[in-house]
Formats: structure tokens, C-alpha cells, sequence
């Protein structure tokens, strides 16, 4: 059971989502702030001092938080997408694998058989000209 463990924990694609689950919570926390204290102040200076959406509400329906919510998202998996995409430049491209097609062996003979037979013919014709 353990040498089972182990075997799936250190498979390639389970590190890469662990560092991958590590660093977008870092980047989501920097990006909540980016959100929060740059951004909405500046929507709030456009929108007569409005800081977040999440204050706009109708009797106990907030709907504000929704819009906040939906504009977070946005912001946030816009950066993610610049982020893979800057990341993305770095990463050596792979060459495309070769494809080394087999030929079978009857298909082989043939093929040096109509060689043959081609220089046979050419060979008959440069001596029938001379």
C-alpha cells in the first residue's frame, strides 16, 4: 500500500498540481489585493466614490456582492490566463517526435524488385539506342 502511495505521489502530473494549487493561492491573494486596493478605489473615483460594487443592495438582496463576485472572477482569471501565457515563453518547446514508419519485409523485396526491373529496362534501352 505504501510503495503504492508513493509511486502515485511522485508520478510527474501530481507534483505539477500540487505547485500548481500552491502558487495560484499565492497569486490569488495577490491578485484579491490588486483587485481591492487598486483597482475598485479607481472604479470608485469613475462611479462618484463608489468603493466596491458588493455595497450596492435592494432592501436585503445584495446584490452587489454578486457583481463584486462576477468582477473579482473576471480580474482574476484574466491575470491567471497573462500569467500561463508569460510562464509559457520560458518552457522549452519540444521537437515534434519523428514517425519512423515500418515497412514490412514483403513490402521491402517488392519495392527492390521494381527498382531492379526499373534499371533492367533503362539498361535495355540505352543498349538498344547504341
Amino acid at each position: 500500500m505504501w510503495s503504492e502511495f508513493k509511486q502515485f505521489a511522485m508520478k510527474g502530473n501530481v507534483i505539477d498540481l500540487a505547485v500548481g494549487v500552491i502558487i495560484g493561492g499565492a497569486f490569488g491573494k495577490i491578485v484579491s489585493s490588486l483587485v481591492a486596493d487598486i483597482i475598485m478605489p479607481l472604479v470608485g473615483l469613475l462611479t462618484g466614490k463608489l468603493n466596491s460594487f458588493a455595497e450596492l443592495s435592494y432592501h436585503s438582496l445584495a446584490y452587489g456582492r454578486f457583481i463584486q463576485s462576477v468582477v473579482d472572477f473576471f480580474i482574476i482569471s484574466f491575470s491567471v490566463f497573462l500569467f500561463v501565457k508569460f510562464i509559457n515563453r520560458f518552457k522549452k518547446k519540444e521537437a515534434p517526435a519523428e514517425i519512423v514508419v515500418q515497412v514490412d519485409r514483403q513490402e521491402e523485396l517488392l519495392t527492390e524488385i521494381r527498382d531492379l526491373l526499373k534499371e533492367n529496362q533503362e539498361f535495355i534501352r540505352k543498349s538498344e539506342t547504341s
